[in-house]
């Protein structure tokens, strides 16, 4: 359910073509389109003769010689990922062997979905960077710079990169233009996110460049919306709790009425993630361990 944001979609890609999207930054998408994937993983190549590449995307023989037809004439000096999830991370590594390219992203170490319902395009479990960034870490190109932008929620790990010349940001899957982002306990964390949006927003940024799907451009009102979206998700939940419903599958089967019920287990993991956030400020008892099928109750009740 979108609410009230302004989904953008509308992108003219070709799968493995490099498209220059603006003065300093191309984009080439995998042919990995998918329920999570959108139309397919979008790699940045940022710069005009010293390049970073941000999220590689999927480790495929026919997607890495587009990278690499992609970057001739250039010389790769950094691979950055937002997060170690197969659509982003896995290409990382055969494309630093190739270019001889350091790979950059959060020292975090990435944690395995805890869910029997299939919520990402898998954990890239063996994702390790070369180099541990942090928040507010610069690094530099011939004519380009780039910022590490940490952005959990998603992931505890994710990080976010803003491209300072064009006032732009890469952010991965923390804000994506054409659906919301999923946030599944434990290790997504929707305080974490909701703090994150927050964060991004209060940046101003002129354009944000996800990694699934077109540009966002109106950013500010865009966040906004993404975040208004969240917060009336916890208004429904709480007005569940007073009706008296004190589980998230029955309360799902009424705030989610109008989604197709195969989608229904997914959403129980996003109402948790709202759930523990609403615990933890103390508007929400729980009976036991924070769970789907744990009972629930106003703090005030």
């Amino acid at each position: 359910m979108g609410g009230q944001i302004p989904f953008v979609r509308d992108m003219e890609f070709a799968y493995g073509e490099p498209r220059q999207v603006s003065p300093l930054i191309r984009r080439v998408v995998a042919n990995n389109p998918g329920p999570f994937t959108y139309k397919g993983t979008g790699v940045y190549i940022v710069g005009q003769s010293d390049v970073a590449v941000i999220d590689p995307g999927p480790d495929t023989p026919e997607h890495l010689e587009n990278l690499m037809r992609a970057l001739e004439g250039k010389r790769v000096t950094h691979i950055f990922v937002t997060h170690g999830h197969a659509d982003h991370s896995p290409g990382a590594r055969p494309l630093a062997e190739r270019t001889g390219a350091k790979v950059y992203a959060s020292g975090i170490e990435v944690k395995p979905t805890d869910s029997e319902v299939r919520m990402e395009a898998g954990d890239d479990l063996g994702f390790r960077p070369d180099i541990a960034v942090a928040d507010g870490e610069r690094f530099s190109g011939s004519d380009w710079t780039i910022e590490a932008v940490s952005t959990p929620g998603h992931t505890s790990h994710h990080m976010a990169y803003a491209l300072i010349q064009e006032n732009a940001l890469f952010p991965g899957d923390h804000i994506m233009g054409w659906s919301t982002t999923v946030i599944s306990p434990p290790d997504g964390d929707m305080d974490d996110y909701i703090s994150s949006l927050e964060k991004v927003r209060d940046r101003d940024f002129a354009t944000l460049w996800p990694t699934h799907g077109p540009p966002v451009r109106e950013v500010r009102a865009f966040v906004q919306a993404y975040l208004e979206h969240r917060l009336a998700r916890e208004a429904q939940i709480l007005a569940q709790l007073e009706k008296g419903r004190t589980s998230i599958p029955k309360m799902v089967t009424e705030m989610y009425a109008d989604v197709d019920k195969k989608l229904h287990p997914a959403a129980c993991h996003s109402v948790l993630a709202h759930m523990v956030r609403l615990v933890k400020h103390g508007r929400v008892k729980a009976h036991g361990e924070l769970s789907i099928e744990t009972e629930y109750r106003l703090a005030t009740a």
